[in-house]
């Protein structure tokens, strides 16, 4: 059984992989700013462990007494809106520099780290298909950030085996309500009769966070990852108009749009989606989860 350390594994997408990666025989250590209240299964799925990433020395002392063999590097300050400019950095890329260099110092480094990017690296100058080729250049301190952490890999890479991976738009049982499809979703389930909105006639790449946790699991198992760089997204662009609408037809109900026009950004790109070629190419093929199979797993489950 493989020790793997989760960095940010309090989080949304750390209740759906801690699970996943003891059910594939992974021995698991979760690594948070503070422990989750969360259902059994995501305690019972590891060891957890408390620390700062900003706190070099405390952070060097828990990597050396978990020695993992692979590490899945989720920790972040990840709300572009976020208020604290400084903390994207402080977290983000000097956090992020700290987890390298206690992994790098281990007698036996792990045989897989993947950090986990953002999409939010890429320019937004143009709508269309974005490519891990695609023009670098970040509108906001989170994706500078992000950028900024990816870079770290180019000091480590010598003593590192890092992957990187960009996850667009994903969503599923459990994500805050901050977030647009699951207030959509909240709103039908709690039976309002309408719900606020900005434009829903913008088009995204949106993903289901079990295929997100699958493939993070899959690039440990992927020694050709080593050195990769790979989008994970679902390929295809829905509007929110048409989340609105399946929603709907699977609740059985409809909900009216008010426009708010504070939830609306100047000059929104109209569509973008991204490609997934590379990814499936990686780890021997992916196969997108329906949106609709998403949202009904989030209108029915818990």
């Amino acid at each position: 059984m493989k020790r793997v350390l989760v960095t940010g594994a309090e989080g949304f997408t750390g209740r759906h992989l801690l699970p996943l990666l003891t059910e594939r025989g992974w021995e698991v250590f979760a690594l948070a700013r503070s422990i989750p209240e969360a259902d059994a299964q995501m305690m019972e799925s590891a060891s957890w462990h408390v620390a700062d990433l900003t706190d070099a020395a405390s952070l060097q002392d828990l990597v050396r007494d978990v020695a993992p063999e692979a590490v899945l590097h989720l920790a972040a300050i990840s709300s572009p809106t976020h208020g604290d400019v400084e903390e994207f950095y402080r977290v983000n890329l000097m956090g992020s520099r700290n987890m390298l260099q206690a992994l790098a110092e281990l007698d036996r480094p792990p045989s897989a780290v993947m950090l986990a990017s953002s999409a939010n690296v890429y320019r937004s100058a143009s709508e269309g298909c974005i490519y891990e080729t695609s023009p670098l250049g970040p509108v906001n301190d989170y994706g500078v950030s992000k950028l900024a952490m990816e870079f770290l890999r180019g000091i480590y890479a010598a003593r590192l085996p890092i992957s990187i991976v960009r996850p667009f738009n994903y969503t599923g049982v459990g994500q805050s309500r901050t977030f647009v499809i699951p207030k959509i979703v909240g709103a039908i389930r709690d039976g309002r009769a309408s719900v606020e909105l900005g434009d829903i006639d913008v088009s995204r790449d949106w993903s289901d966070v079990r295929n997100v946790v699958d493939v993070y699991e899959r690039m440990l198992r992927t020694p050709q990852a080593v050195g990769a760089t790979v989008n994970l997204c679902s390929g295809r662009a829905v509007s929110l108009r048409e989340i609105i609408a399946k929603a709907e037809k699977i609740a059985g109900l409809a909900i009216e749009v008010r426009f708010n026009p504070a939830l609306a950004r100047r000059n929104e790109i109209p569509m973008l989606w991204g490609s997934n070629a590379r990814l499936a190419t990686l780890i021997g093929g992916y196969d997108p989860i329906p949106l609709e199979d998403t949202l009904d797993w989030m209108l029915t489950g818990s």
